[in-house]
């Protein structure tokens, strides 16, 4: 096949891989036979990091992983130019490219994602996979989910709303609604935290555009960097005929800018993303992309290694920054004791929880009630975009199991709907200074109808009491049987009391001093 036409077939590809993403996204939880995670069993970043950091191997990320690093060893870094959604978005968006005589950035910036490389994995052997939240897979599905669909889906309301307050209008939105609510778009409005800074981030990766083309591949992706050191071995590989009249419109063109005017234009295959939008540029057509075996190359067999690959220079500045960075997150107050409010999915178990999880965002996308959010302070630094339970905002649903179901790396795992129901995730406590029937005397039993579990968790205890009135009343008072309580948090997010709730779920080594 020409290369023109795979050219212009990428384009589609591309395309058809970023729907897929999106599709995959949009229906995480209801595909049913597609996995909601694929992308990530297919990112060898994520799968490598969680292994190592777990010490235990998954074989759904390493069959994933293996796949992708062995198509890199054939073909290339075409992971990044074909199939990769963030890479795809930087193809889209607007680029700065170097003008004829315009200096293009010192090629030794392309050093500082190998060093991310080598510090996430590093502090993955210390057992933290804190920096994964710089994937480009975690990243771009962590900014669809808790940004841009919460976003979209806010404004189709919003519109809706507006809409229906034209009477001919009022048809058309209710069959829009009918057909596409609960389906396409969520029968909620999904509510998570961090999603402006979330948003901000990526834009601000997209943004770096402006300074030149794919400025995140060329310069910080540590994924890219894992995939270009596969792709040094490739077998598929760009030559430049002796016929080349050093045009350089094909350095010009090159997205990445690897074309090196200074070594017969040249292309690293460690930093080519085979887009080939070096082919239609060409005058004379003596550029080609051939099959060369590794053994069949003339010369040296190994790869060439350009200044900016890594060294042992940077292997040593890396290991220590890992060193360092482990060391100060394991100073953290959050280490010695976890915050008050701190409640993980069921079945997460401290500490591998906090070296399985990848800060993928899946489990916060399936979660029927918004409930699990990401943390940014109540699990420290170490624990920053992991998810956490925040019952006020929205109770684990006693008939969902969806997050361990979806989690791609059994962080959270994939419990069976009995025994997630019988999962302890925390305790309720009320606070007797706010609950009604206690502080006013008027009954209210929100709480007790609201907990789920067949033998209630919550009882009501009646008695005659004094009312603020000066008289005396019957109020039916609750209290908790923490053998029985399993922190669903649905009290708590039912309770009537504005604000502050007068019960409240902690962590099942909390104590709390009311019961």
């Amino acid at each position: 096949m020409k290369a023109q036409t795979v050219r212009k077939l990428r384009h589609w590809v591309q395309l058809l891989a970023f729907l897929f993403f999106l599709f995959l996204l949009i229906g995480a939880g209801r595909t049913g036979f597609l996995p909601a995670d694929l992308f990530f069993r297919l990112d060898p970043l994520a799968g490598l990091t969680n292994m190592i950091a777990a010490r235990e191997v998954v074989p759904a990320l390493l069959i994933g992983s293996l796949i992708v690093l062995a198509v890199s060893l054939v073909l290339g870094r075409v992971w990044c130019g074909w199939l990769c959604p963030l890479g795809t978005v930087l193809d889209w968006a607007p680029a700065h490219r170097a003008r004829p005589k315009e200096s293009d950035l010192p090629v030794r910036w392309r050093q500082a994602k190998y060093f991310l490389l080598l510090l996430i994995l590093l502090m993955a052997v210390l057992g933290s996979a804190s920096l994964l939240f710089l994937d480009p897979i975690t990243l771009t599905y962590r900014t669809a989910t808790s940004a841009a669909w919460p976003a979209l889906n806010a404004l189709v309301t919003g519109s809706e709303q507006a809409l229906y307050a034209v009477p001919w209008l009022r048809g058309f939105v209710d069959a829009f609604e009918g057909a596409l609510r609960g389906s396409l778009f969520p029968t909620y409005q999904p509510l998570y935290g961090l999603g402006v800074l979330a948003a901000l981030l990526f834009l601000g990766l997209v943004a770096l555009n402006a300074v030149r083309d794919r400025f995140w591949c060329r310069y910080l992706c540590p994924l890219g960097a894992l995939l270009g050191l596969a792709s040094k071995f490739a077998w598929l590989r760009r030559t430049v005929g002796s016929a080349c009249v050093d045009c350089q419109r094909c350095a010009r063109a090159c997205p990445t800018g690897t074309i090196d005017a200074a070594h017969g234009f040249e292309s690293d295959p460690a930093e080519c993303v085979m887009c080939l939008e070096c082919v239609p540029v060409c005058v004379r057509v003596e550029q080609h992309f051939v099959w060369r075996a590794p053994w069949r190359r003339a010369g040296n067999v190994l790869p060439v290694w350009r200044p900016y690959d890594p060294s042992r220079r940077q292997f040593i500045a890396s290991a220590a920054v890992a060193v360092t960075a482990a060391g100060l997150l394991g100073s953290e107050r959050t280490a010695g004791r976890d915050d008050a409010r701190l409640i993980r999915p069921p079945g997460a178990r401290k500490p591998e929880f906090m070296a399985q999880c990848i800060r993928c965002g899946v489990c916060l996308k399936v979660c029927p009630t918004s409930g699990l959010q990401p943390s940014l302070t109540s699990a420290g630094w170490a624990g920053t975009w992991t998810p956490v339970l925040v019952p006020r905002l929205g109770p684990c649903d006693f008939s969902c199991n969806a997050c361990g179901q979806a989690c791609p790396t059994g962080a959270i795992p994939p419990l069976g709907l009995d025994e997630k129901q019988q999962t302890v995730i925390g305790h309720a406590y009320i606070d007797r200074s706010r609950c009604i029937p206690w502080v006013d005397g008027r009954n209210c039993i929100v709480c007790e109808e609201m907990c789920p579990l067949p033998d209630k968790a919550i009882k009501l205890e009646e008695l005659e009491v004094w009312t603020p009135g000066g008289v005396t009343a019957q109020v039916r008072r609750p209290y908790v049987v923490h053998d029985r309580c399993i922190g669903c948090g649905i009290c708590e997010n039912k309770c009537p009391l504005k604000g502050e709730p007068a019960i409240r779920v902690y962590p099942p080594s909390e104590v709390g001093a009311t019961g």
